[in-house]
């Protein structure tokens, strides 16, 4: 099961009956910050320096695939879903937990106005991103989605 943008593995604790994590992160740095957590993880993690455009995977690799904040940075969100699209099995889930860009007409404007200030304090962060829409547009199957602190925050399950 990979974790795309495994960042600092603030979820290595949280895996549980799984035979394997494979963490995809691209940044060398985060990987440092990760370790800790690593070595303390209840099953094994496997790291791979990669990026979600370039999963280097065989096709129909996974049944499950984990994404936590991340695609608000990468570069090619729309070309890093269809890659984690090709390397799941018939029948993968996949959970999301991001940001997206909130509906409520002031909020979403709020977020266009931070956003080039955001986008250099925090990693190159896109507050303002539709990813949902870009999940959707991808060919996911939503099974559910629930948004938290209205509409900032939202938890999808896929197939």
């Amino acid at each position: 099961m990979p974790e795309i943008g495994s960042g600092s593995g603030i979820n290595f604790p949280l895996y549980r009956n799984v035979e394997q994590v494979d963490a995809i992160e691209p940044d060398k740095e985060m990987q440092k910050n990760a370790k800790q957590r690593l070595e303390a993880a209840a099953v094994p993690i496997h790291c791979h320096e990669m990026r979600a455009e370039q999963l280097d995977f065989p096709d129909t690799s996974f049944d499950t695939v984990v994404s936590t904040f991340v695609f608000c940075t990468i570069p090619d969100p729309e070309k890093s879903l269809k890659k984690i699209r090709w390397v799941g099995k018939p029948g993968t889930v996949y959970l999301f937990f991001e940001h997206v860009k909130m509906e409520q007409p002031m909020l979403a404007k709020a977020q266009d106005l931070l956003m080039p200030f955001w986008k250099r304090i925090c990693a190159g962060c896109h507050l303002n991103r539709n990813t949902l829409l870009m999940i959707e547009q991808v060919g996911f199957q939503m099974h559910t989605v629930e948004t938290y602190y209205k509409g900032l925050l939202l938890t999808a399950v896929c197939m």
